[in-house]
């Protein structure tokens, strides 16, 4: 497998301290909790970096989905595979997120996390691909990726493999 280095650890690095200072500033006077939900698998390694970067008070949660219309199959349907397990009512959202294309999952699930009483939900992705407007605003972004870049390393994976490179790469991408 042929990788390119696109992303370096201390870019990583960097790009996590700027968005953890963007969101202690938003939410600094806030009174309503702050939870971190991050979108299983691929934010684990974004997500505690991030975490380990804030210094406003916050927990930490997960969800998974599995979203159809992407890769084909019926469009815009999100399955639930794990639901969050803390009660966001009356708490501030930001949901984290390793990478977004169309944007589509991001807006359902902010959709549902108002629907269950978030104070304010704001969304989070360290990538976002280039060349599409997003179906949801994207609050917190920290790298803006070429369109047909296949992505490994920092979370992103080929077939599950690759996830745990601490840097990010693109490849050719795969037939």
């Amino acid at each position: 497998m042929d990788l390119n280095l696109l992303y370096d650890k201390q870019a990583i690095e960097s790009k996590v301290k700027e968005l953890a200072g963007q969101i202690d500033e938003d939410f600094k006077e806030s009174r309503n909790p702050l939870i971190l939900v991050g979108v299983l698998k691929g934010a684990f390694i974004f997500l505690a970096d991030l975490a380990r970067q804030l210094q406003t008070t916050h927990s930490i949660d997960f969800i998974a989905v599995s979203s159809y219309g992407e890769r084909g199959g019926d469009q815009g349907e999100v399955k639930i595979l794990l639901d969050t397990r803390q009660v966001l009512r009356d708490k501030n959202v930001v949901i984290v997120e390793d990478i977004t294309d169309s944007g589509k999952t991001l807006a359902i699930l902010s959709k549902i996390f108002a629907a269950k009483g978030a104070a304010q939900v704001k969304v989070c992705c360290l990538l976002k691909r280039g060349g599409k407007d997003p179906a949801t605003v994207i609050d917190y972004c920290g790298f803006v990726v070429p369109e047909q870049a296949w992505l490994v390393g920092y979370g992103l994976d080929y077939k599950e493999e690759n996830r745990t490179l601490d840097e990010i790469y693109s490849m050719k991408k795969p037939s």
